[in-house]
């Protein structure tokens, strides 16, 4: 974790931009069962709190009380019989030491603590809750008497704050890109026809807990590509086949990175995997020299978009006006997806506090075209953000089948000379971008990209 101090900060400067009075409330994760009580999923904390009281361990709680400034923090002391299951674990007043906060109370007493701030009528600010046990807790409570009210204030000013990266969290997440990119190009090296899927993941999973770090998503390296979200291991890798590698890596301060290369089992691509890798390169570069301060990523990913069009065009598998296709959507049946997120201490950052307050504003509204809706940051970028850019194409046979059948666009698609395409799998290429006072800079090591860096990192 970070020096207290920069605990302390946050939290003042949380007080400081609320106009609100009332305590704001940060719940901790707990333990959660997976098929009895004592067996439990690996520990992920709550990113709020961790944000503000630094602490990665579970039963915890924070106030804030937005008045007097004062923090406190709610815990659980371990008994002798704790410690002979888990080991020793410092006190709930060393904690506190180590994120400055001088006053601690029992968990058990959290309830009466809401309860007369909530008799004084001070109002209880909690961040929206994504976790039914959590949910469960917060019903309780109000059940007894606690006054939970909403907070739009509070959830903007959240979101305001870890939007910005400090430098001490850009290296973070830099060290985090540091394990993805061992990770990219040993998969590159060590993929071979026969082989199965499962067995790259092992490698993914080994060099994560190598360096002390875990996984930030689920892992997605698969030979079907066109499935965007594609969890199973189950396939054997074989000539021809193209292995899309989306993995992430949380370091052990709690920061992510999310980048995806493909790469050809063959260790050389073919000369169609090559035109499309192409496009889908393209449109990456020209995506991020479109980053600057003030740009809406809403016009980035169009302009992505843009690019995938004109390549598909000159491959004859898309037709007629750029900008008219794009307008109507066409590009879609390729690329059905947004372009990239907010990156941070959740790998889709913050969307736990509703992705339209994080990734839209009251002048960038939600899409409803299909595609284009899937966009989850659309508003204008800042200096401090960081954010994946992410274009892909993608062949998938079903939405094919329902478009060609729908004659959907058909003016702008080529449907005969898609078909050919079906089985093709999909491209995605995927960095990890910070947006600086001037431009952007690409966090990295990079891992390989072109043709060329790919084809060689696959016969290493």
């Amino acid at each position: 974790m970070f020096d207290a101090e920069v605990y302390c900060q946050r939290r003042r400067i949380l007080v400081d931009r609320m106009s609100e009075g009332g305590i704001a409330l940060f719940l901790g994760n707990f333990d959660c069962p997976m098929n009895y009580p004592d067996n439990i999923y690996e520990f992920r904390q709550d990113s709020c709190f961790r944000y503000y009281f630094g602490l990665n361990e579970t039963g915890l709680a924070g106030a804030i009380d937005l008045d007097s400034g004062e923090s406190i923090l709610f815990g659980t002391e371990l008994s002798v019989e704790d410690i002979v299951w888990v080991g020793y674990r410092p006190s709930l007043k060393e904690k506190g030491d180590r994120i400055s906060v001088a006053a601690v109370q029992p968990y058990d007493d959290l309830e009466t603590y809401l309860k007369k701030s909530s008799k004084q009528g001070r109002p209880i600010y909690v961040p929206p809750a994504y976790r039914a046990d959590i949910r469960v807790r917060l019903m309780g409570w109000q059940d007894q008497g606690v006054i939970i009210a909403d907070s739009m204030e509070l959830v903007d000013t959240i979101i305001l704050q870890r939007s910005i990266k400090s430098d001490e969290e850009v290296a973070e997440i830099e060290k985090a890109i540091t394990v993805s990119h061992e990770i990219q190009t040993t998969v590159m090296a060590t993929a071979r026809s026969g082989m199965r899927e499962c067995e790259l993941k092992g490698l993914v999973d080994a060099i994560q807990t190598k360096h002390g770090c875990k996984n930030a998503f689920p892992t997605i390296l698969t030979i079907h590509g066109e499935i965007l979200h594609n969890n199973d291991y189950d396939n054997e890798l074989c000539q021809g086949h193209l292995v899309v590698n989306d993995s992430g890596v949380e370091s052990p301060f709690g920061y992510c990175s999310d980048i995806t290369r493909t790469f050809p089992v063959a260790g050389r691509f073919d000369s169609r995997q090559k035109d499309i890798y192409e496009i889908v390169l393209t449109a990456q570069q020209a995506a991020i020299s479109a980053i600057k301060p003030g740009a809406l990523f809403r016009d980035i990913h169009l302009l992505a978009c843009r690019v995938l069009t004109e390549g598909l065009n000159a491959l004859g598998l898309m037709r007629g006006d750029i900008d008219g296709a794009v307008a109507a959507g066409a590009h879609a049946l390729f690329f059905p997806c947004g372009l990239g997120h907010l990156l941070g201490m959740d790998v889709h950052d913050m969307e736990g506090l509703g992705e339209d307050r994080v990734g839209y504003n009251s002048q960038i509204k939600r899409s409803n075209q299909f595609g284009l809706r899937s966009l989850r940051l659309a508003r204008p970028i800042q200096a401090g953000f960081v954010v994946t850019v992410e274009p892909g194409i993608y062949f998938i046979p079903p939405l094919l089948e329902q478009w060609e059948q729908q004659k959907h666009c058909s003016n702008f698609i080529n449907y005969e000379k898609v078909k050919a395409f079906m089985g093709f799998g999909g491209i995605r290429i995927e960095d990890d971008i910070l947006v600086t006072s001037n431009g952007y800079r690409e966090l990295g090591p990079v891992a390989p990209r072109t043709i060329e860096q790919v084809e060689c990192a696959c016969h290493s």
